[in-house]
């Protein structure tokens, strides 16, 4: 590898575009998917794009120069379940989202939206799937907004209007049906499903996400099936948001690409997801975040809550489940925004015992798979996006480096450079 970025450099030094590279001195270089480190490397940026890493060399001499040499160097973090434009504030809404989606306007939430992009943005997070909950398409919206660079934000793909069975994860009264709309996209037939996913892709939906048993009925195999064929045409990946356990059996064997949530997940059906190569993004709520975002639920049933996701999380690492980070953070709460609530997640690797280079390598490059990204971003290599985060510390050490990052480069632009640099 080291030969073919040194290649790269010479050519790139010959081509005389060396004025327009940006040289990252990193002192401390960590590759999540392998869990190691290298020390005094040279990232080269040229136009968004990692071109090279050299060991210890020299930056071109009219290159930009980012000096982390003091500093722990790594790709950015991804989220790949998250709502940007989705607030619940428990001092408004008594912490139930239902109210959210009646009372605030689309546009307000894709403004919402804009802040919590930007506060994921500052905390590392580079990299978003956004997996619905956006009224109508405000979050198509914002991530076209951020492609546009008319406001700061992740990369992000979206999921547009929620398709469920009727009623989708509320629970409606009958003289007002079409309340749920156009939170969700109520589809029980197979020609609504299939008309639910092309109206998605058409307005800017960048996956499917599902609701496959939130309702005393679910989704069957068949449904699923056509619904992932049919996102497949588009080249889009199917999400489905699962509770119990036979809708986790229905999602794995109809070939979702993840199981959301999948909180009653048994040790048979981890196993089949991981024969299957389904990957989890089990959102393994801390008790804040089931206190305020679970309405009505006491503490007591909030720790026996947290306690089985941590047990699902234990167990799903110990079987080998391929598993991506994500949150689910949708509320506010004092003293923190968007990004700094959704590294609070980093607790639950420690209390379930994942080690922290696998829990990175959930918060980078195994999120980047499931997501499609698997060569374009989640690594530090040629060829790759230049999405990259530096703190002081060694995150392989102690994740809780991650709550200190001070640098974030995204697609080669530099969005965050603390006082802490030189």
């Amino acid at each position: 590898m080291r030969t073919t970025a040194c290649w790269l450099f010479l050519c790139l030094t010959a081509s005389g575009v060396q004025a327009q590279q940006t040289a990252i001195l990193a002192g401390r270089l960590v590759d999540p998917s392998h869990g190691s480190v290298s020390d005094n490397q040279m990232i080269l940026v040229d136009d968004g794009v990692i071109v090279a890493i050299l060991d210890g060399a020299e930056a071109p001499a009219e290159a930009d120069i980012i000096d982390l040499s003091d500093a722990t160097v790594m790709p950015g973090l991804f989220d790949a379940h998250t709502h940007l434009c989705l607030t619940v504030d428990p001092a408004k809404d008594a912490g139930h989202y239902y109210f959210t989606s009646l009372l605030n306007t689309t546009p307000y939430r894709t403004i919402q939206g804009v802040a919590n992009a930007r506060a994921m943005l500052n905390a590392g997070f580079t990299t978003v799937r956004d997996v619905g909950n956006a009224g109508n398409y405000g979050d198509t919206a914002l991530r076209q907004a951020i492609e546009e660079a008319l406001v700061p934000g992740p990369t992000m793909q979206n999921a547009g209007r929620i398709i469920a069975p009727f009623g989708g994860q509320f629970h409606l009264q009958p003289e007002k049906p079409g309340l749920g709309n156009p939170e969700y996209f109520f589809a029980d037939t197979h020609d609504e499903l299939r008309k639910a996913v092309r109206e998605n892709i058409h307005f800017g939906a960048t996956l499917i996400k599902l609701v496959v048993d939130d309702q005393p009925y679910l989704y069957s195999v068949d449904d699923i099936r056509l619904v992932v064929n049919e996102a497949a045409l588009a080249g889009l990946k199917v999400a489905a948001h699962v509770w119990t356990e036979q809708g986790a059996a229905n999602a794995i064997e109809a070939g979702v690409a993840t199981i959301e949530h999948g909180t009653s997940m048994s040790d048979s059906l981890l196993m089949l997801a991981r024969d299957r190569g389904v990957y989890l993004v089990g959102t393994e709520f801390t008790e804040l975040a089931i206190q305020v975002t679970f309405f009505g639920t006491s503490a007591e049933e909030g720790r026996a809550l947290h306690a089985q996701f941590i047990d699902r999380l234990r167990r799903a690492y110990n079987l080998g489940v391929p598993m991506a980070f994500g949150s689910d953070v949708v509320f506010t709460y004092e003293g923190h925004d968007r990004g700094t609530l959704t590294l609070t997640y980093l607790e639950n690797f420690a209390e379930a015992g994942i080690p922290p280079a696998y829990a990175l390598k959930m918060m980078t490059s195994n999120a980047a798979e499931a997501m499609g990204l698997a060569g374009v971003r989640g690594a530090i290599r040629p060829g790759y996006a230049a999405d990259i985060i530096a703190m002081p510390a060694n995150p392989l050490d102690d994740l809780g480096a991650l709550r200190e990052v001070m640098f974030v480069m995204k697609d080669g632009i530099v969005f965050r450079r603390d006082p802490r640099q030189p």
